[in-house]
């Protein structure tokens, strides 16, 4: 039987709760605070009944996997922080640059300069009409430190070609890094990959000659180790099924 706008409010709401008191015991172990952390609810497996209801609960950052339902949802709610946390490939920057604000899953050299090069030419185009260029866009580059083949990004072995491009880049800023644990039924184990990434990230800076904290966001921890990756120090949680699963698609 379809599932009201009623019940589906009512058990997201319940869900949201329950997410909340786990995000928030982590923070507290780690001796961080709530408000370092932000929630982006993965909205893939959902369609927009499901959508809709989202700011009124709160869920204020929303993240989709592929650009065309990026821009498909992004219209049903253009006033929500869009992230986009999937593979990107470069000949659908055009559908995710008017849309998302991040853009989580910057993986290779070429797809850096292509994104860098589009907002160079839209903000080119905006100032000779004399409009504004929109909404500041964020990067953050993908590793890949699970070495799945399944998974893209970049290795640890290519910090020096990452810092070299980040060099290079115009108009793009880069906020900090994201990866994927592989995934596992016990998320103590995906602890020393959230730990590279944060001691990546602190490299990463040290050769660009920034401070860490200008690189400060770190991207991950999905549903099944979120709070593993709050204690090594995650900023951006990307959650789906925790939050949504078994909710409707249409």
């Amino acid at each position: 039987m379809s599932m009201t706008d009623c019940e589906i409010r009512a058990r997201l709401t319940d869900r949201l709760a329950q997410v909340e008191q786990r995000i928030a015991a982590a923070c507290r172990r780690a001796g961080r605070s709530r408000a370092e952390v932000t929630l982006v609810a993965v909205t893939k497996t959902v369609g927009p009944r499901v959508v809709r209801l989202l700011p009124e609960l709160g869920m204020h950052d929303v993240g989709e996997n592929r650009p065309q339902e990026l821009k498909r949802k992004y219209l049903l709610a253009p006033h929500l922080r869009w992230h986009m946390i999937g593979h990107l490939q470069r000949n659908k920057i055009d559908l995710v640059l008017p849309t998302a604000q991040v853009i989580h899953s910057l993986d290779s050299v070429r797809l850096l300069t292509a994104v860098d090069q589009a907002l160079s030419a839209a903000a080119a185009t905006s100032a000779g009409a004399g409009t504004e260029a929109g909404a500041l866009l964020r990067g953050l580059i993908q590793f890949n430190l699970s070495g799945e083949a399944s998974k893209f990004g970049f290795a640890v072995t290519e910090i020096d070609t990452v810092a070299n491009t980040l060099r290079c880049l115009k108009s793009l800023p880069i906020s900090g890094l994201m990866t994927m644990a592989a995934y596992t039924d016990d998320p103590e184990t995906t602890r020393p990959t959230f730990r590279a990434l944060r001691l990546l990230r602190d490299r990463l800076a040290e050769q660009l000659g920034r401070p860490a904290s200008e690189l400060g966001w770190l991207s991950m921890g999905m549903s099944n180790d979120f709070e593993i990756a709050i204690e090594e120090g995650a900023t951006h949680l990307r959650l789906g099924t925790v939050l949504f699963e078994d909710l409707p698609t249409d």
